[in-house]
């Protein structure tokens, strides 16, 4: 995809976007913010309120002269704490519950992206600072209860729709899809909380048994002896949703890579080690290494995760770059040990154009930027083009379905100001009239969308609007 396509398709070429009214909404001819109709939760049916988000969102509404993204960032940005949040204390504790959106259970990974935009505001707003405290004091008890499960429910003996899947199902567990990143992500949200707070406060023995549950969870997933304890299977039509091999998966070679039976879509993966994942790996066991030196004093552990941090490091040297005949060195997707690899990239975090945003490479590595030209190319099976835009996919909602999520990660990734202002432009026109981000939009056409309710979403374009506000605010015009 050449540039200057991108920016057509954009509405950034010739004369710009023009903000035309929202089709199939009754608005007035008035300019302005006055155009765009409220559809935020009214104030009284917000589930919490955070003073210094409402502060960021008068000044962005003040200062930003584009009426839509002001009114975009107003709806999106405090999204997850309007509708999603379920905030208490327990045992003299803080704990939050944190769901999706439009569905009841509690992602590690989604619960953390989700909230993880607000780190910057809590040295502000003591009640937002208990409140993600008590996501991370939530996430440790998730973890203890079953380190291979994605997603739990807030009453702990719940059964719900995936109880019948062919794997250890316990009381309170949602889904249990093994992903990398699903433990990853508790990480990562502990170590800025922590770095930014300095409260040590949730980070107790139940917490430091949990890293010591993550650790032996990886170490049993590079499969060095044997398949380890998980397996999964559904019986279903899908077969992304289940894994071959009496639930296993395909074989790996264990090379030193930690096998990801899913990816971050909730996708099988077809080659288990999932190379986003296992860059996001390294830097977690890092950052979980240097909180139990400091914190718990456990330099034995500390020691553990670092040394496993270096071995999944030394084989994604090895195993990770391949040559493609275009872009030349790039990371692949999926590989196997054997080989065999896997090039695309899919919508979800972590993907491999995100990963300069989970600091696992620096965006001006040589093989990254040939990566992300290759992702954001037609040589990605799925990248979709077409009359709303272009973006990438995956095959978790089918052919054709462009994810706000990867565009935002596009201008959150870049540096260069056409891009990121092409980025920004590209989601303002296609929130399907709805005022909000969504899951994913048919290229074609932007009302025709999965997920109104997704709060990830819309947190993650509220943070990508705050950020450019804060170094780039001549780009939202």
């Amino acid at each position: 995809m050449k540039r200057s396509t991108f920016l057509q398709q954009a509405g950034l070429a010739g004369a710009g976007l023009l903000l035309g009214p929202l089709k199939g909404l009754s608005l007035s001819p008035a300019t302005g913010a006055d155009q765009f109709p409220v559809v935020r939760v009214p104030a009284d049916k917000r589930h919490f309120t955070s003073a210094a988000i409402e502060k960021a969102i008068t000044e962005f509404k003040a200062k930003v002269k584009n009426p839509e993204l002001a009114w975009l960032f107003e709806n999106c940005f405090p999204n997850t704490l309007d509708t999603t949040v379920y905030h208490t204390t327990k045992e003299g504790r803080p704990d939050t519950y944190v769901i999706t959106g439009d569905i009841d259970a509690m992602w590690l990974r989604d619960s953390c992206a989700q909230v993880s935009p607000y780190l910057p505001f809590v040295k502000q707003d003591r009640a937002l600072q208990a409140l993600i405290a008590g996501v991370i004091n939530h996430q440790t008890a998730c973890v203890l209860k079953d380190p291979y499960a994605n997603a739990f429910y807030n009453d702990p003996n719940k059964r719900g729709e995936w109880t019948k899947d062919h794997t250890d199902m316990k009381p309170g567990v949602h889904e249990r899809k093994w992903e990398i990143d699903s433990l990853c992500y508790t990480i990562r949200l502990a170590y800025h909380y922590w770095k930014l707070t300095g409260d040590t406060a949730p980070f107790d023995q139940q917490w430091q048994n949990a890293i010591k549950a993550i650790y032996t969870t990886f170490r049993d997933q590079q499969r060095k002896t044997g398949n380890g304890p998980y397996k999964f299977q559904r019986t279903t039509s899908n077969a992304t949703d289940t894994q071959p091999m009496s639930g296993y998966g395909y074989p790996v070679k264990p090379v030193g890579l930690i096998c990801s039976a899913f990816r971050p879509s909730d996708d099988a993966t077809v080659f288990s080690f999932l190379i986003p994942s296992n860059f996001f790996a390294v830097v977690s066991l890092r950052q979980a290494a240097e909180m139990m030196t400091a914190i718990a004093n456990d330099t034995k552990t500390a020691g553990e995760l670092t040394a496993l941090a270096a071995e999944v490091e030394k084989a994604l040297q090895q195993h990770a770059v391949v040559e493609h005949k275009t872009y030349g060195k790039v990371y692949a997707y999926e590989v196997n040990g054997y080989g065999s690899y896997l090039l695309m990239d899919d919508a979800n975090v972590p993907s491999l154009l995100a990963l300069p945003y989970l600091g696992a490479v620096k965006d001006t590595d040589p093989i990254y930027r040939n990566t992300r030209k290759l992702v954001l190319s037609g040589e990605n099976p799925f990248f979709y083009k077409g009359k709303a835009g272009e973006g990438i996919g995956g095959p978790h909602v089918g052919q054709d379905m462009i994810w706000p999520m990867a565009i935002t990660m596009r201008g959150l990734t870049s540096h260069d100001d056409a891009e990121i202002k092409a980025c920004i432009q590209l989601l303002q026109k296609t929130h399907g009239d709805t005022g909000f981000m969504h899951e994913a939009f048919h290229k074609d056409d932007p009302t025709n969308f999965t997920r109104k309710w997704f709060a990830w979403a819309n947190t993650l374009f509220g943070e990508f609007l705050w950020k450019t506000y804060k170094e780039k605010p001549s780009l939202l015009v």
